[in-house]
């Protein structure tokens, strides 16, 4: 469930100690928001190799800041289930915290491949975790 709603302003500044972002199945994040954490926390999530859909990959950098990396889309096959796979995404991540998201499917490369943000946004609203939207 999207608990507070603070789109247009950046995530990173925002002081949240969990974020959660978008993946593709073919493991090439070296693009968008990914790509940018990629450079700043996790070098190997560029090229991590091939993800089941639905999967999430975790990572807690050296000062606290734990990413969450939800492979919810293909470059190929571009966006199946949004709304359930969103959903599944984040009902998986252990915890009870509130989790960070940015606007999934709103970048230039969530455009392009087909990404709806409705959709997505629902899938936000059914999961049984805390979401602060960006």
């Amino acid at each position: 469930m999207i608990i507070v709603n603070k789109q247009g302003q950046d995530i990173m500044g925002g002081g949240d100690k969990r974020i959660a972002f978008a993946v593709n199945t073919e493991g090439h994040n070296d693009a968008g928001f990914a790509g940018m954490i990629s450079t700043r926390f996790w070098p190997e999530l560029a090229c991590i190799g091939a993800c089941q859909l639905g999967t999430v990959l975790s990572k807690t950098t050296d000062s606290g800041l734990v990413l969450y990396a939800l492979v919810c889309h293909s470059l190929k096959n571009g966006w199946i289930d949004q709304a359930e796979t969103i959903k599944k995404c984040f009902d998986s991540i252990d915890t009870d915290e509130p989790i960070a998201s940015i606007s999934i499917g709103t970048g230039l490369i969530g455009m392009l491949s087909g990404a709806d943000f409705e959709q997505i946004k629902r899938g936000m609203e059914l999961s049984n975790k805390k979401i602060i939207l960006y």
